[in-house]
């Protein structure tokens, strides 16, 4: 499958933006593996809306060892654009360190050392996982705009194989943020004997009117890239690198906080605006650009378009008689974390969960990070995220005593 190039407009290059994007940066065989291991499910996978997939690979990666009770298996449920690493080496595409390291790893927070910690890239997703980029057996070419709509609980279902692979009947904790931590609510609600405690972090029990919103323009921005091809790109010469690349800086914008822009970037010219030229930068456009401009090296528009319709699509209570019925069935601790500046998925979002999880009789830690970085902040505050967690685990060794 080519990994061709687009010639950018004229204003591109004043932009910072490269002479050439990829079509696609999804993960293909022949690729480098790193440390990713592969698992083909065993069975197809029946979708929430409808329809089958017949073959659903998924890619992960596994940390430490798992002990002889198995016990101290831990499932870590990555954010839209994430991928199965979380730390280590191993060439990872979202960073060569991992995107949770200094979380993840011997002696910190989810201890290698302790732990046996898993993560998936996720069903839908462009890093190994059967996704849009990938072979449609039936067809021999890849699934493009046949690839399903699917739903967190269909992402949330293809992963119970691999705790049966492992060896792992009972997670003792699944963790994960944003987009993760609705997975992780999924598992307590679909799979509740096989998870021990939860750990969702600045997420929801469902997707806003205002996420929505955010998440419907960045994807009309891949949309309406003339070369997206209706999501049957990946033959062409050109993709839709220009629409994902605006598609991540709109999503930029509100990741971070005001005050985080302001104290960073303020007013601070890049190029000189005293002519009002229009193209002239800030240098917030500037760093902005320069994000933009490198994902399409490292993501697929069509997962891109998937995985966050996905998460528009997220009501942990639908179908199910709302929130407190569908987690009744879970009865293990949980912890829920805000970031007191996150605009995304504002503070009250996590106190409705812990308030949801309280009425049912669980025991639900609920924290607040203290940070500019917005809902970025789970993954920046190391140093803040870290006693917590490090202190819900020893409460849920000591309730599983």
């Amino acid at each position: 499958m080519p990994k061709d190039v687009d010639n950018q407009p004229p204003f591109a290059s004043r932009r910072g933006w490269p002479d050439a994007f990829p079509v696609t940066g999804a993960w293909q065989p022949g690729d480098p593996v790193g440390a990713r291991k592969f698992h083909t499910l065993p069975r197809p996978l029946a979708l929430e809306g409808g329809g089958v997939l017949n073959e659903v690979t998924l890619a992960y990666e596994t940390w430490g060892s798992l002990n002889p009770a198995a016990d101290n298996a831990i499932l870590i449920c990555h954010a839209l654009t994430g991928d199965s690493h979380v730390t280590g080496g191993g060439g990872g595409t979202y960073t060569d360190e991992g995107w949770w390291s200094r979380i993840v790893g011997p002696g910190l927070a989810i201890d290698t050392n302790t732990y046996f910690v898993v993560c998936a890239n996720v069903l839908g997703g462009c890093q190994g996982s059967t996704g849009p980029a990938s072979i449609d057996p039936a067809t021999g070419q890849p699934y493009g705009s046949s690839f399903p709509q699917i739903s967190t609980r269909d992402i949330v279902r293809s992963q119970i194989c691999l705790g049966e692979l492992l060896g792992v009947e009972r997670w003792f904790s699944v963790v994960g943020g944003s987009m993760g931590g609705m997975a992780v609510l999924e598992w307590a609600a679909m799979y509740p004997d096989h998870v021990r405690s939860i750990a969702p972090i600045a997420t929801a029990l469902a997707a806003s009117a205002q996420q929505i919103g955010w998440s419907a323009v960045g994807r009309l921005s891949i949309a309406n890239d003339p070369h997206f091809h209706d999501g049957d790109y990946y033959s062409k010469r050109v993709g839709p690198g220009r629409g994902l690349a605006i598609a991540r800086e709109i999503a930029l914008i509100h990741y971070r906080s005001d005050e985080e822009w302001n104290e960073r970037f303020g007013r601070e010219p890049l190029d000189r605006l005293d002519s009002f030229d229009t193209w002239g930068r800030f240098n917030v456009e500037s760093y902005l650009d320069h994000h933009g401009q490198k994902f399409p090296a490292r993501f697929d528009a069509n997962s891109y378009l998937t995985l966050n319709r996905a998460m528009d699509l997220h009501d942990i209570g639908r179908g199910r008689g709302g929130p407190e019925a569908a987690l009744s069935a879970f009865d293990g601790p949980a912890m829920t974390v805000s970031v007191s500046s996150d605009v995304l998925y504002p503070k009250y979002q996590q106190a409705e969960l812990a308030s949801v999880l309280s009425a049912s009789g669980h025991s639900c830690a609920h924290h607040t990070i203290d940070s500019v970085y917005g809902h970025d902040g789970f993954l920046v505050e190391h140093d803040k995220l870290a006693p917590m967690l490090v202190e819900f685990f020893a409460k849920v060794r000591v309730d599983s005593a």
